[in-house]
């Protein structure tokens, strides 16, 4: 079953678009990563992870009815051409939504107030964003289950941007990824905090999509990562049970050394990390053998997340100059 197949076995019945939506969906940090798919078309993943959103970081999109031959699409106020790869992904996903009607047309207007592709998750909270508001565009009154399974043929780690707080994206077993998307863990954490190190802000030269399918076509070590991601789930999933810092710090940061670790045994080698990537790695192992409760998450990416407590923040902050601060949950 390919995406389209699927719409039209479950999308619900398609009429005329009823106006212009816009929506704001959080970019959200994977503490138990996903990393691989046992369907590509589907977006079905090999593990199921967890992540915490980034409040008010994320994508805003906006989409309008448009009389015109195709979309037009913009990204943080600037037109993309048809044939870049950015407008070509958004084109692919609204046409899930307007089989019925392939003449109906949209400006799309998305704004990110992080890096796009640059390993922060921009890709999540866009095609969340974008979700929701072809949703209400069309009137189809979708749940937020509905939702996020479709948010998840966009990009995989979508379907957890479609909420805030604590996720669990649940991979499924079922062929047509019905049962594969994400919920909220109602387990709040006042004063966790995120700090985003900037390494670099770049594209990446080689996106999540072909180094999911490098790794699993070429790296050994890839075939232990079920095993590490579900062992590490239940983990954080105690963790957030018994308010542990420690233990949610030091299995978010396993579980990304983990993840990196199969990339780098592919083949040509994947790489994402940057000399400064490295440097930040040694900054927080040497605070915290100096007693500071400092860890570190990343994804695809070279830049680092750095996960801590608000008792903390002033020494983090001190250590990192300039680091961006988000708490989910608050103080």
């Amino acid at each position: 079953m390919d995406k389209r197949e699927f719409m039209q076995a479950h999308l619900p019945a398609v009429g005329s678009v009823r106006g212009s939506r816009e929506h704001f969906a959080p970019s959200n940090i994977a503490l138990c990563k996903y990393w691989g798919k046992r369907d590509a078309q589907l977006n079905l993943p090999v593990n199921a992870s967890l992540s915490v959103s980034l409040g008010h970081l994320g994508t805003r999109t906006r989409v309008e009815p448009l009389d015109a031959p195709q979309d037009s699409v913009y990204l943080n106020g600037r037109l993309q051409g048809a044939d870049s790869r950015f407008a070509q992904r958004v084109s692919a996903f609204i046409d899930l939504f307007r089989m019925g009607q392939p003449e109906q047309m949209f400006r799309v207007d998305t704004d990110n107030n992080i890096p796009t592709a640059a390993g922060l998750a921009s890709s999540a909270s866009g095609f969340a964003a974008l979700t929701r508001a072809m949703d209400e565009a069309y009137g189809l009154g979708m749940s937020d289950t509905e939702l996020s399974v479709i948010a998840r043929l966009g990009s995989g780690s979508a379907c957890r941007s479609l909420f805030e707080g604590f996720v669990e994206w649940q991979m499924g077993v079922r062929e047509d990824g019905l049962d594969s998307h994400a919920i909220p863990v109602d387990k709040p954490w006042p004063g966790l905090c995120v700090g985003l190190v900037k390494v670099d802000e770049r594209e990446k030269r080689v996106d999540s999509r072909a180094g999911m399918q490098r790794t699993k076509e070429t790296a050994h070590l890839y075939q232990s990562w079920p095993l590490q991601a579900g062992a590490d789930l239940a983990k954080l999933h105690n963790a957030l049970d018994e308010r542990d810092f420690g233990l949610l710090g030091a299995v978010a940061e396993q579980n990304a050394l983990s993840m990196h670790a199969t990339m780098i045994a592919s083949w040509p080698p994947l790489l994402y990390w940057q000399p400064d990537t490295v440097a930040a790695m040694h900054r927080v192992w040497a605070l915290r053998e100096e007693g500071l409760a400092l860890y570190f998450t990343m994804d695809a990416g070279p830049n680092l997340k750095l996960l801590f407590e608000s008792a903390s923040q002033a020494a983090v902050e001190a250590a990192f100059p300039g680091l961006e601060v988000i708490k989910p949950f608050g103080d």
